[in-house]
């Protein structure tokens, strides 16, 4: 029996700016339910997904549906070192600050990388 392929749903796109932030924490979700474990790296401005500013990106009404989902599931979200500053994130999320050197290595040891 083979071993799960590893999955990183990378965003670094500006929720602001376009909707494929939101399209990424869509489809991660969605990714979530299958047999491969997944965690979601949020660069940039992505964390905002995360926040009460929710209400002013692209496709807000999309993704408030979600979150609830994701934070009930506890998916592994992980941020830049300095997020937890920039940004006021919702205590529900579980949330991980990692140093650029560590998320570089997620991203590399990962077996499929899905960027948005």
């Amino acid at each position: 029996m083979s071993m799960p392929l590893t999955i990183v749903i990378l965003i670094t796109q500006n929720p602001k700016h376009t909707h494929r932030a939101v399209e990424g924490l869509r489809i991660a979700l969605g990714l979530s339910t299958g047999p491969n474990p997944i965690t979601i790296v949020l660069l940039g401005q992505a964390p905002l997904l995360l926040t009460d500013e929710v209400e002013e990106v692209i496709d807000a009404e999309i993704i408030e549906k979600h979150l609830p989902v994701i934070q009930e599931l506890q998916l592994p979200l992980v941020v830049s070192q300095d997020a937890t500053s920039q940004f006021d994130f919702d205590p529900g999320f579980s949330i991980q600050e990692a140093s650029s050197d560590d998320i570089a290595s997620l991203i590399t040891k990962s077996d499929r990388i899905l960027a948005f």
